[in-house]
């Protein structure tokens, strides 16, 4: 099949960007960070670092601070072996990409002269500077880089575990490789069938809060590509009287929901579940309302790990206080009560930034502020709140949506890519593009 002429235009193009080495600013404009935040000489030092969690920040922030540091102990901590390329997850669940495609080894990322502990960390005592493993093992700080991750709460969803997943017609993308194979599986006889599809957001902070309208357009491409749109309903149920977070994109998602015929019910919270009956429970404003389903993709509360939320570390008042985030600075990501303490990706206690292109600009402001503290100087880079979401419209179409702090768009390539359109090479910077970088980031290349 041949491409159109659009689709030739947009080829040539990303060929351009990616012969010309522009591949790592596909994640994020160069306004997502302060001026000062830059490459610099290795500061020679002996001061002991360690990150707390094995993710994408805390590779990244280990990869970046190995080369900026010379003589730094730095001490990276996390059990997990397998490194998960979370972006992917949805690819995964709308049969774009195997269940491979998101899986590597998190050892190929651990950066020369960085201890690796395989282990858990289960307590942070950030007076007496020090953190403690699940073996017991101590680790002493003269600074600590949180990166742990937030935590999937499928328990507070009444009758829903995440072992349900791809039985009795449920799908959730979120709880790993095989969790999105099953829902990916799940969502396909749907699609075959028809039926009453529904998708849910929580109410919580989440990661990539894009995910859960991605994932219905798919769903609806589906139906539409196996022909059975017309034996099946679709039901988007909002935690809020929004769809996105910024209020231009929420429109223009609203309009094509509108467009396609799926029905939008705001201020559904999903609150439980009986999956031999398939019948959903939402608290709604004017109380708890009951739903039949053939497919329901659910997606978790979310909240900080039980360490985080344990420690003293938290936001301590306010509507994040019982989620558990990190209460850092939104600019520099360094903790308001402990400023030898960051906190970074997932768990930052920011309005934005949940996603794997928001770490990208993020490592950089905390290496930069670390790094000059060390090295007895100030440093003014500020993370910005730069957001991007590739949100996938249709399989071969997405748009490329980008936003800061103050809900401004900030696109990459203004001019190029408009962020509200759906076009062919957002899809492939999604699809194909954006993993490269992604690895790039963990390597504290991109």
């Amino acid at each position: 099949m041949g491409f159109s002429t659009d689709q030739r235009q947009a080829r040539r193009y990303l060929l351009k960007l990616l012969g010309g080495g522009a591949l790592a600013t596909l994640a994020g404009p160069a306004a997502g960070v302060g001026p000062a935040a830059h490459a610099q000489t290795a500061v020679k030092t002996r001061a002991r670092i360690v990150i707390a969690g094995a993710g994408a920040a805390g590779l990244s922030m280990a990869a970046r601070l190995a080369r900026a540091l010379d003589g730094a102990t730095i001490d990276l901590i996390d059990a997990r072996k397998d490194h998960y390329y979370q972006p992917g997850f949805t690819l995964v669940g709308g049969g774009i990409k195997p269940a491979s495609y998101v899986v590597s080894d998190t050892a190929d990322y651990v950066p020369a002269g960085v201890n690796w502990t395989q282990e858990t960390v289960v307590e942070i005592d950030p007076e007496a500077r020090q953190v403690t493993t699940q073996s017991g093992k101590q680790f002493a700080y003269d600074f600590l880089v949180v990166a742990t991750g937030m935590e999937l709460a499928y328990d507070k969803i009444e009758g829903m575990s995440p072992e349900l997943i791809g039985q009795h017609g449920i799908g959730s993308i979120y709880n790993g490789p095989e969790a999105a194979r099953a829902t990916w599986q799940a969502m396909s006889r749907f699609a075959d069938e028809g039926g009453r599809g529904v998708f849910t957001r929580p109410d919580t902070e989440m990661k990539c809060a894009g995910a859960p309208i991605k994932y219905t357009f798919i769903a609806d491409d589906h139906l539409v590509r196996q022909g059975t749109k017309n034996k099946a309903e679709i039901a988007y149920c909002a935690n809020n009287d929004a769809l996105f977070s910024v209020p231009i994109v929420s429109e223009k998602v609203r309009m094509l929901f509108e467009e396609r015929q799926i029905g939008t019910h705001y201020s559904h919270v999903l609150h439980g579940i009986d999956p031999g009956r398939r019948r959903l429970t939402f608290k709604t404003l004017g109380g708890m309302q009951e739903q039949d389903y053939d497919f329901v993709h659910v997606v978790p509360p979310m909240r900080a790990p039980e360490v985080i939320r344990n420690s003293p570390l938290p936001v301590q008042d306010g509507a994040w206080a019982d989620q558990g985030w990190m209460q850092v600075d939104r600019g520099t990501l360094r903790h308001e009560r402990y400023p030898n303490v960051f906190g970074v990706g997932d768990i930052a206690g920011v309005p934005k930034g949940k996603t794997a292109a928001s770490v990208k600009w993020q490592v950089p402001v905390v290496v930069d502020h670390l790094v000059a503290e060390v090295a007895g100087r100030d440093s003014d880079a500020l993370y910005t709140g730069y957001t991007s979401c590739p949100l996938i419209t249709r399989l071969g179409r997405a748009m490329l949506v980008e936003f800061d702090y103050n809900d401004n768009l900030v696109p990459s390539f203004p001019g190029v890519i408009a962020p509200l359109e759906e076009l062919w090479v957002s899809w492939v910077m999604k699809t194909m593009a954006l993993k490269p970088t992604y690895v790039a980031m963990l390597r504290g290349r991109a």
